[in-house]
Protein backbone atom coordinates (compact mmCIF):
# COMPACT_ATOMS: atom_id res chain seq x y z
CA UNK A 1 0.00 0.00 0.00
CA UNK A 2 1.46 3.36 -1.15
CA UNK A 3 0.82 6.56 0.80
CA UNK A 4 0.46 9.98 -0.86
CA UNK A 5 -0.24 13.54 0.14
CA UNK A 6 -2.64 13.68 -2.79
CA UNK A 7 -4.21 11.24 -5.22
CA UNK A 8 -5.98 12.74 -8.21
CA UNK A 9 -8.58 10.58 -9.95
CA UNK A 10 -8.48 11.41 -13.65
CA UNK A 11 -5.67 12.76 -15.83
CA UNK A 12 -7.62 15.20 -17.97
CA UNK A 13 -6.82 18.95 -18.06
CA UNK A 14 -8.09 19.47 -14.51
CA UNK A 15 -6.47 16.36 -13.06
CA UNK A 16 -3.03 16.58 -14.62
CA UNK A 17 -2.72 20.32 -13.95
CA UNK A 18 -3.74 19.75 -10.33
CA UNK A 19 -1.14 17.00 -10.00
CA UNK A 20 1.67 19.05 -11.53
CA UNK A 21 0.91 22.14 -9.43
CA UNK A 22 0.72 20.05 -6.24
CA UNK A 23 4.05 18.40 -7.08
CA UNK A 24 5.60 21.83 -7.69
CA UNK A 25 4.48 22.80 -4.18
CA UNK A 26 6.21 19.79 -2.64
CA UNK A 27 3.38 17.27 -2.30
CA UNK A 28 3.81 13.59 -3.04
CA UNK A 29 1.27 12.96 -5.80
CA UNK A 30 -0.28 9.97 -7.55
CA UNK A 31 -2.78 10.09 -10.41
CA UNK A 32 -5.20 7.25 -11.11
CA UNK A 33 -6.06 7.05 -14.80
CA UNK A 34 -7.60 4.11 -16.64
CA UNK A 35 -7.04 5.27 -20.21
CA UNK A 36 -4.06 3.93 -22.08
CA UNK A 37 -2.81 7.51 -22.47
CA UNK A 38 -2.95 10.61 -20.28
CA UNK A 39 -4.87 13.79 -21.07
CA UNK A 40 -8.45 12.66 -20.55
CA UNK A 41 -11.25 13.13 -23.06
CA UNK A 42 -9.92 16.55 -24.07
CA UNK A 43 -6.58 15.39 -25.44
CA UNK A 44 -7.70 11.96 -26.61
CA UNK A 45 -11.20 12.34 -28.05
CA UNK A 46 -12.17 15.98 -27.66
CA UNK A 47 -10.54 19.39 -27.80
CA UNK A 48 -7.25 18.44 -29.43
CA UNK A 49 -8.27 15.99 -32.17
CA UNK A 50 -11.24 18.16 -33.16
CA UNK A 51 -8.94 21.18 -33.56
CA UNK A 52 -6.62 19.12 -35.75
CA UNK A 53 -9.51 18.28 -38.10
CA UNK A 54 -10.77 21.86 -37.99
CA UNK A 55 -7.32 23.07 -39.04
CA UNK A 56 -6.96 20.51 -41.82
CA UNK A 57 -10.37 21.23 -43.29
CA UNK A 58 -9.85 25.00 -43.01
CA UNK A 59 -6.72 24.62 -45.14
CA UNK A 60 -8.79 22.60 -47.60
CA UNK A 61 -11.33 25.43 -47.75
CA UNK A 62 -8.56 27.97 -48.34
CA UNK A 63 -7.10 25.92 -51.17
CA UNK A 64 -10.49 25.51 -52.83
CA UNK A 65 -11.77 29.05 -52.41
CA UNK A 66 -8.98 31.56 -51.73
CA UNK A 67 -5.69 30.32 -53.18
CA UNK A 68 -6.54 31.47 -56.71
CA UNK A 69 -7.54 34.91 -55.39
CA UNK A 70 -4.01 35.24 -54.01
CA UNK A 71 -2.36 34.05 -57.21
CA UNK A 72 -1.65 30.56 -55.93
CA UNK A 73 -2.61 28.38 -58.86
CA UNK A 74 -2.86 24.73 -57.86
CA UNK A 75 -4.99 21.79 -58.84
CA UNK A 76 -7.98 21.24 -56.54
CA UNK A 77 -6.70 19.22 -53.58
CA UNK A 78 -7.86 15.67 -52.98
CA UNK A 79 -8.72 14.45 -49.50
CA UNK A 80 -6.94 11.34 -48.27
CA UNK A 81 -9.19 10.66 -45.30
CA UNK A 82 -6.99 7.93 -43.84
CA UNK A 83 -3.98 10.25 -43.87
CA UNK A 84 -6.00 13.08 -42.35
CA UNK A 85 -7.04 10.80 -39.51
CA UNK A 86 -3.40 9.75 -39.18
CA UNK A 87 -2.39 13.40 -38.83
CA UNK A 88 -5.07 13.79 -36.15
CA UNK A 89 -3.70 10.76 -34.30
CA UNK A 90 -0.14 12.14 -34.48
CA UNK A 91 -1.35 15.35 -32.84
CA UNK A 92 -3.01 13.33 -30.07
CA UNK A 93 0.11 11.24 -29.47
CA UNK A 94 2.35 14.29 -29.30
CA UNK A 95 0.18 15.94 -26.68
CA UNK A 96 -0.57 12.89 -24.53
CA UNK A 97 3.11 11.94 -24.62
CA UNK A 98 3.93 15.43 -23.44
CA UNK A 99 1.79 14.98 -20.34
CA UNK A 100 3.55 11.69 -19.57
CA UNK A 101 6.89 13.51 -19.80
CA UNK A 102 5.64 16.17 -17.38
CA UNK A 103 4.59 13.47 -14.92
CA UNK A 104 8.08 12.01 -14.95
CA UNK A 105 9.68 15.44 -14.70
CA UNK A 106 7.60 16.30 -11.61
CA UNK A 107 7.94 12.80 -10.05
CA UNK A 108 4.21 12.09 -10.23
CA UNK A 109 3.18 8.43 -10.05
CA UNK A 110 0.75 7.28 -12.73
CA UNK A 111 -1.41 4.67 -11.01
CA UNK A 112 -2.72 2.83 -14.06
CA UNK A 113 -6.33 1.71 -13.89
CA UNK A 114 -9.81 2.97 -13.02
CA UNK A 115 -10.24 4.04 -9.43
CA UNK A 116 -12.81 3.74 -6.68
CA UNK A 117 -12.89 5.27 -3.20
CA UNK A 118 -13.69 2.52 -0.68
CA UNK A 119 -13.29 4.89 2.27
CA UNK A 120 -12.11 8.45 2.95
CA UNK A 121 -8.34 8.59 2.49
CA UNK A 122 -8.25 5.46 0.32
CA UNK A 123 -8.15 4.96 -3.44
CA UNK A 124 -8.43 1.48 -4.89
CA UNK A 125 -7.06 0.73 -8.35
CA UNK A 126 -7.22 -2.90 -9.40
CA UNK A 127 -6.25 -5.05 -6.41
CA UNK A 128 -4.20 -2.34 -4.72
CA UNK A 129 -5.41 0.25 -2.25
CA UNK A 130 -3.44 3.47 -1.79
CA UNK A 131 -3.70 5.90 1.09
CA UNK A 132 -3.86 9.65 0.61
CA UNK A 133 -4.21 12.66 2.86
CA UNK A 134 -6.43 14.22 0.18
CA UNK A 135 -8.31 12.90 -2.85
CA UNK A 136 -9.29 15.11 -5.78
CA UNK A 137 -11.95 13.75 -8.13
CA UNK A 138 -11.28 15.00 -11.66
CA UNK A 139 -12.96 12.23 -13.61
CA UNK A 140 -14.47 14.52 -16.22
CA UNK A 141 -17.60 13.98 -18.27
CA UNK A 142 -19.13 11.81 -20.96
CA UNK A 143 -21.46 12.50 -23.87
CA UNK A 144 -25.14 12.61 -22.98
CA UNK A 145 -27.95 11.43 -25.23
CA UNK A 146 -31.72 11.70 -25.60
CA UNK A 147 -34.58 9.28 -24.94
CA UNK A 148 -35.20 7.21 -28.04
CA UNK A 149 -31.64 7.61 -29.28
CA UNK A 150 -29.21 4.68 -29.02
CA UNK A 151 -25.53 5.38 -29.62
CA UNK A 152 -23.59 2.73 -31.53
CA UNK A 153 -20.54 4.88 -32.50
CA UNK A 154 -20.87 3.58 -36.06
CA UNK A 155 -23.92 5.28 -37.58
CA UNK A 156 -25.34 7.06 -34.53
CA UNK A 157 -22.26 8.61 -32.99
CA UNK A 158 -21.07 11.00 -30.32
CA UNK A 159 -18.11 13.30 -30.93
CA UNK A 160 -15.86 10.32 -30.17
CA UNK A 161 -17.21 8.35 -33.11
CA UNK A 162 -17.35 11.43 -35.33
CA UNK A 163 -13.58 11.84 -34.91
CA UNK A 164 -12.91 8.39 -36.37
CA UNK A 165 -15.51 7.62 -39.03
CA UNK A 166 -14.17 5.07 -41.54
CA UNK A 167 -15.20 7.27 -44.47
CA UNK A 168 -16.57 10.74 -45.17
CA UNK A 169 -20.37 10.51 -45.18
CA UNK A 170 -22.44 12.07 -47.95
CA UNK A 171 -25.03 13.26 -45.44
CA UNK A 172 -25.02 13.94 -41.71
CA UNK A 173 -27.62 15.10 -39.22
CA UNK A 174 -26.25 16.83 -36.13
CA UNK A 175 -28.53 16.83 -33.10
CA UNK A 176 -27.68 19.91 -31.05
CA UNK A 177 -26.46 23.34 -32.15
CA UNK A 178 -23.91 23.84 -29.40
CA UNK A 179 -20.13 24.01 -29.58
CA UNK A 180 -19.44 20.33 -30.33
CA UNK A 181 -22.17 19.99 -32.94
CA UNK A 182 -21.17 23.12 -34.84
CA UNK A 183 -17.45 22.40 -34.77
CA UNK A 184 -17.83 18.83 -36.03
CA UNK A 185 -20.58 19.84 -38.44
CA UNK A 186 -18.22 22.47 -39.84
CA UNK A 187 -15.47 19.88 -40.32
CA UNK A 188 -17.67 17.58 -42.37
CA UNK A 189 -19.34 20.39 -44.33
CA UNK A 190 -15.88 21.46 -45.56
CA UNK A 191 -15.21 17.87 -46.57
CA UNK A 192 -18.30 17.91 -48.79
CA UNK A 193 -20.88 16.35 -46.47
CA UNK A 194 -24.40 17.75 -46.57
CA UNK A 195 -24.89 18.71 -42.91
CA UNK A 196 -28.24 19.47 -41.28
CA UNK A 197 -28.27 20.69 -37.68
CA UNK A 198 -31.38 20.00 -35.60
CA UNK A 199 -31.86 22.10 -32.45
CA UNK A 200 -34.60 22.11 -29.78
CA UNK A 201 -34.32 25.86 -29.15
CA UNK A 202 -35.10 28.63 -31.63
CA UNK A 203 -31.48 29.76 -31.89
CA UNK A 204 -28.06 28.15 -32.08
CA UNK A 205 -25.39 28.27 -29.35
CA UNK A 206 -27.65 28.58 -26.28
CA UNK A 207 -26.50 31.23 -23.81
CA UNK A 208 -24.40 33.12 -26.35
CA UNK A 209 -24.87 36.84 -27.01
CA UNK A 210 -27.92 36.91 -29.30
CA UNK A 211 -26.41 39.29 -31.84
CA UNK A 212 -23.34 37.08 -32.24
CA UNK A 213 -25.51 33.96 -32.46
CA UNK A 214 -27.56 35.38 -35.35
CA UNK A 215 -24.48 36.46 -37.29
CA UNK A 216 -22.83 33.11 -36.61
CA UNK A 217 -25.79 31.18 -37.99
CA UNK A 218 -25.85 33.30 -41.16
CA UNK A 219 -22.16 32.68 -41.79
CA UNK A 220 -22.46 28.93 -41.20
CA UNK A 221 -25.40 28.80 -43.59
CA UNK A 222 -23.24 30.49 -46.23
CA UNK A 223 -20.76 27.65 -45.69
CA UNK A 224 -23.44 25.07 -46.47
CA UNK A 225 -24.78 24.04 -43.05
CA UNK A 226 -28.57 23.81 -42.87
CA UNK A 227 -30.55 24.40 -39.68
CA UNK A 228 -33.86 23.06 -38.38
CA UNK A 229 -34.59 25.01 -35.20
CA UNK A 230 -37.35 24.84 -32.62
CA UNK A 231 -37.86 21.11 -33.01
CA UNK A 232 -37.72 18.19 -30.57
CA UNK A 233 -36.05 14.94 -31.57
CA UNK A 234 -38.40 12.02 -30.93
CA UNK A 235 -36.01 9.23 -31.84
CA UNK A 236 -33.45 7.86 -34.26
CA UNK A 237 -34.06 4.71 -36.29
CA UNK A 238 -31.31 2.68 -37.95
CA UNK A 239 -31.92 1.92 -41.62
CA UNK A 240 -30.16 -0.17 -44.26
CA UNK A 241 -28.33 2.90 -45.52
CA UNK A 242 -27.85 4.89 -42.32
CA UNK A 243 -30.39 6.34 -39.92
CA UNK A 244 -33.55 8.43 -39.79
CA UNK A 245 -34.06 11.24 -37.28
CA UNK A 246 -37.70 11.75 -36.28
CA UNK A 247 -38.39 15.24 -34.93
CA UNK A 248 -41.46 17.29 -34.02
CA UNK A 249 -41.90 21.05 -34.36
CA UNK A 250 -42.36 22.79 -31.04
CA UNK A 251 -44.51 25.42 -32.77
CA UNK A 252 -47.17 23.35 -34.53
CA UNK A 253 -46.44 19.77 -33.43
CA UNK A 254 -45.82 18.63 -36.98
CA UNK A 255 -43.59 15.58 -37.24
CA UNK A 256 -40.86 15.24 -39.87
CA UNK A 257 -38.09 12.82 -40.75
CA UNK A 258 -34.51 13.36 -41.85
CA UNK A 259 -32.43 10.60 -43.43
CA UNK A 260 -28.65 10.60 -43.12
CA UNK A 261 -25.65 8.34 -43.51
CA UNK A 262 -24.48 9.38 -40.04
CA UNK A 263 -26.20 11.02 -37.08
CA UNK A 264 -24.04 12.95 -34.63
CA UNK A 265 -25.60 13.31 -31.18
CA UNK A 266 -24.18 16.52 -29.71
CA UNK A 267 -26.64 17.25 -26.92
CA UNK A 268 -24.06 18.10 -24.28
CA UNK A 269 -22.12 16.19 -21.67
CA UNK A 270 -22.77 14.87 -18.19
CA UNK A 271 -20.44 14.23 -15.22
CA UNK A 272 -18.66 10.87 -15.26
CA UNK A 273 -18.59 9.41 -11.76
CA UNK A 274 -19.36 5.77 -12.52
CA UNK A 275 -17.63 3.24 -10.29
CA UNK A 276 -16.20 5.75 -7.82
CA UNK A 277 -18.48 4.59 -5.00
CA UNK A 278 -19.76 8.04 -4.13
CA UNK A 279 -23.18 6.85 -2.97
CA UNK A 280 -21.70 4.48 -0.41
CA UNK A 281 -19.41 7.23 0.82
CA UNK A 282 -22.30 9.64 1.25
CA UNK A 283 -20.91 12.26 -1.12
CA UNK A 284 -23.63 14.83 -1.68
CA UNK A 285 -24.70 15.40 -5.29
CA UNK A 286 -26.58 18.27 -6.95
CA UNK A 287 -29.97 17.77 -8.68
CA UNK A 288 -28.10 17.81 -12.01
CA UNK A 289 -25.90 14.88 -11.03
CA UNK A 290 -22.81 16.92 -10.24
CA UNK A 291 -20.70 16.59 -7.10
CA UNK A 292 -21.67 19.29 -4.62
CA UNK A 293 -18.68 21.29 -3.35
CA UNK A 294 -18.02 24.39 -1.32
CA UNK A 295 -15.95 27.41 -2.36
CA UNK A 296 -12.75 25.48 -1.59
CA UNK A 297 -13.78 22.52 -3.80
CA UNK A 298 -14.43 20.28 -0.77
CA UNK A 299 -17.20 17.70 -0.96
CA UNK A 300 -19.46 16.70 1.91
CA UNK A 301 -16.93 14.01 2.89
CA UNK A 302 -13.77 15.37 4.59
CA UNK A 303 -10.60 14.92 2.57
CA UNK A 304 -12.38 14.47 -0.76
CA UNK A 305 -12.47 17.31 -3.30
CA UNK A 306 -13.85 17.69 -6.82
CA UNK A 307 -12.92 19.84 -9.81
CA UNK A 308 -13.74 20.21 -13.48
CA UNK A 309 -16.73 18.72 -15.27
CA UNK A 310 -17.92 16.71 -12.24
CA UNK A 311 -18.75 19.89 -10.30
CA UNK A 312 -20.90 22.89 -11.12
CA UNK A 313 -19.94 25.46 -13.74
CA UNK A 314 -19.15 25.37 -17.45
CA UNK A 315 -17.64 22.15 -18.79
CA UNK A 316 -14.50 23.76 -20.15
CA UNK A 317 -10.95 22.38 -20.04
CA UNK A 318 -9.48 25.71 -18.94
CA UNK A 319 -12.03 26.07 -16.14
CA UNK A 320 -10.94 22.63 -14.92
CA UNK A 321 -7.27 23.65 -15.17
CA UNK A 322 -7.85 26.76 -13.06
CA UNK A 323 -9.71 24.71 -10.46
CA UNK A 324 -6.93 22.12 -10.47
CA UNK A 325 -4.36 24.81 -9.76
CA UNK A 326 -6.53 26.38 -7.07
CA UNK A 327 -7.25 23.18 -5.13
CA UNK A 328 -3.58 22.15 -5.29
CA UNK A 329 -2.60 25.48 -3.76
CA UNK A 330 -5.29 25.16 -1.09
CA UNK A 331 -4.01 21.69 -0.15
CA UNK A 332 -0.49 23.11 0.07
CA UNK A 333 -1.63 25.77 2.53
CA UNK A 334 -1.97 28.62 0.03
CA UNK A 335 -5.02 30.57 -1.12
CA UNK A 336 -6.15 29.15 -4.45
CA UNK A 337 -8.88 31.06 -6.22
CA UNK A 338 -10.84 30.99 -9.49
CA UNK A 339 -12.55 34.07 -10.91
CA UNK A 340 -15.63 32.54 -12.52
CA UNK A 341 -16.63 35.92 -13.95
CA UNK A 342 -13.65 35.87 -16.30
CA UNK A 343 -13.66 32.46 -17.96
CA UNK A 344 -13.57 32.76 -21.76
CA UNK A 345 -15.37 30.40 -24.11
CA UNK A 346 -14.46 29.74 -27.73
CA UNK A 347 -15.93 27.98 -30.77
CA UNK A 348 -13.13 27.05 -33.19
CA UNK A 349 -15.01 27.24 -36.45
CA UNK A 350 -14.11 29.75 -39.17
CA UNK A 351 -14.87 32.42 -38.20
CA UNK A 352 -14.05 31.75 -34.57
CA UNK A 353 -16.48 32.86 -31.90
CA UNK A 354 -15.35 33.90 -28.42
CA UNK A 355 -16.85 35.52 -25.36
CA UNK A 356 -16.04 36.45 -21.79
CA UNK A 357 -18.12 38.00 -19.05
CA UNK A 358 -21.77 39.03 -19.35
CA UNK A 359 -23.99 39.20 -22.42
CA UNK A 360 -26.39 42.02 -23.26
CA UNK A 361 -29.28 39.73 -22.40
CA UNK A 362 -27.86 39.11 -18.93
CA UNK A 363 -27.24 42.82 -18.33
CA UNK A 364 -30.79 43.67 -19.37
CA UNK A 365 -32.15 40.97 -17.05
CA UNK A 366 -30.14 42.49 -14.20
CA UNK A 367 -31.46 45.97 -15.02
CA UNK A 368 -27.89 47.24 -15.22
CA UNK A 369 -27.06 50.37 -17.19
CA UNK A 370 -24.40 49.63 -19.80
CA UNK A 371 -22.97 50.88 -23.07
CA UNK A 372 -21.92 49.01 -26.18
CA UNK A 373 -18.81 49.49 -28.29
CA UNK A 374 -18.81 47.62 -31.61
CA UNK A 375 -16.37 47.41 -34.48
CA UNK A 376 -16.70 45.33 -37.65
CA UNK A 377 -13.76 43.27 -38.92
CA UNK A 378 -14.59 44.76 -42.32
CA UNK A 379 -12.82 47.87 -41.04
CA UNK A 380 -9.71 45.91 -40.06
CA UNK A 381 -7.00 45.87 -42.74
CA UNK A 382 -5.48 42.57 -41.64
CA UNK A 383 -8.85 40.78 -41.63
CA UNK A 384 -9.67 41.97 -45.14
CA UNK A 385 -6.25 40.80 -46.36
CA UNK A 386 -7.07 37.21 -45.36
CA UNK A 387 -10.69 37.29 -46.59
CA UNK A 388 -12.15 37.26 -43.08
CA UNK A 389 -13.81 40.67 -42.88
CA UNK A 390 -17.15 39.25 -41.75
CA UNK A 391 -17.89 39.50 -38.04
CA UNK A 392 -17.29 42.05 -35.32
CA UNK A 393 -15.99 42.82 -31.85
CA UNK A 394 -18.47 43.91 -29.20
CA UNK A 395 -17.47 45.26 -25.81
CA UNK A 396 -19.94 45.91 -23.00
CA UNK A 397 -19.01 48.42 -20.31
CA UNK A 398 -20.71 49.88 -17.25
CA UNK A 399 -22.54 53.07 -18.24
CA UNK A 400 -21.20 54.99 -15.25
CA UNK A 401 -17.75 53.58 -14.42
CA UNK A 402 -16.76 52.38 -17.93
CA UNK A 403 -15.55 49.13 -16.38
CA UNK A 404 -15.59 46.29 -18.91
CA UNK A 405 -18.38 43.80 -18.16
CA UNK A 406 -18.11 41.48 -21.14
CA UNK A 407 -16.88 41.02 -24.68
CA UNK A 408 -18.17 39.01 -27.62
CA UNK A 409 -16.23 38.40 -30.82
CA UNK A 410 -16.93 36.68 -34.11
CA UNK A 411 -14.09 36.81 -36.58
CA UNK A 412 -10.48 35.79 -37.26
CA UNK A 413 -8.44 34.64 -34.25
CA UNK A 414 -11.31 35.48 -31.89
CA UNK A 415 -10.20 32.67 -29.56
CA UNK A 416 -6.87 34.42 -29.03
CA UNK A 417 -8.10 38.01 -29.10
CA UNK A 418 -10.58 37.39 -26.28
CA UNK A 419 -7.75 37.05 -23.78
CA UNK A 420 -6.76 40.69 -24.14
CA UNK A 421 -10.18 41.58 -22.79
CA UNK A 422 -10.03 38.81 -20.17
CA UNK A 423 -6.77 40.21 -18.76
CA UNK A 424 -8.28 43.69 -18.73
CA UNK A 425 -11.34 42.41 -16.86
CA UNK A 426 -9.19 40.49 -14.37
CA UNK A 427 -7.57 43.78 -13.37
CA UNK A 428 -10.82 45.77 -13.37
CA UNK A 429 -9.92 47.84 -16.42
CA UNK A 430 -12.19 50.36 -18.09
CA UNK A 431 -12.90 50.35 -21.81
CA UNK A 432 -10.86 53.55 -22.01
CA UNK A 433 -7.83 51.72 -20.58
CA UNK A 434 -8.02 49.27 -23.45
CA UNK A 435 -8.68 52.03 -25.97
CA UNK A 436 -5.59 54.00 -24.89
CA UNK A 437 -3.26 51.00 -25.13
CA UNK A 438 -1.16 51.08 -28.31
CA UNK A 439 -1.86 48.14 -30.61
CA UNK A 440 0.50 47.05 -33.38
CA UNK A 441 -0.59 47.65 -36.97
CA UNK A 442 -1.70 45.74 -38.93
CA UNK A 443 -3.13 43.16 -36.51
CA UNK A 444 -6.52 41.64 -35.83
CA UNK A 445 -6.20 43.01 -32.29
CA UNK A 446 -6.77 46.55 -33.55
CA UNK A 447 -10.44 45.60 -33.91
CA UNK A 448 -10.58 45.08 -30.14
CA UNK A 449 -9.10 48.51 -29.53
CA UNK A 450 -11.56 50.09 -31.96
CA UNK A 451 -14.49 48.46 -30.14
CA UNK A 452 -13.13 49.88 -26.88
CA UNK A 453 -12.87 53.31 -28.54
CA UNK A 454 -16.49 52.90 -29.61
CA UNK A 455 -17.46 52.76 -25.92
CA UNK A 456 -16.26 56.38 -25.76
CA UNK A 457 -16.18 59.04 -28.46
CA UNK A 458 -16.19 56.50 -31.27
CA UNK A 459 -13.97 54.20 -33.29
CA UNK A 460 -11.46 55.72 -35.69
CA UNK A 461 -11.90 53.37 -38.64
CA UNK A 462 -15.68 52.93 -38.59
Amino acid sequence: MATYDLIVIGAGPGGYVCAIRAAQLGLKVGVAEGRATLGGACLNVGCIPSKALLHATHELHEANHNFARMGLMVDPPKVDWARMLGYKDEVIASNTGGIEFLFKKNKIDWIKGFASIPAPGQVKVGDETHEARAIVIASGSQSSTLPGVTIDEEVVVTSTGALALPSIPATMVVIGAGVIGLEMGSVYARLGTKVTVVEYLDAITPGMDAEVSKQFQRLLQKQGLQFVLGTAVQGVERTDTGATVIHKSRKDGREARLDADVVLVATGRKPYVDGLGLDALGVQMTPRGQIATDARFATSVPGIYAIGDVREGPMLAHKAEDEGTAVAEILAGQHGHVNYGVIPSVIYTTPEVASVGLTEEQLKAEGRAYKVGKFPFLGNARAKAVFQGEGFVKILADATTDRILGAHLIGPMAGDLIHEVAVAMEFGAAAEDLARTCHAHPTFSEAVREAALACGDGAIHA
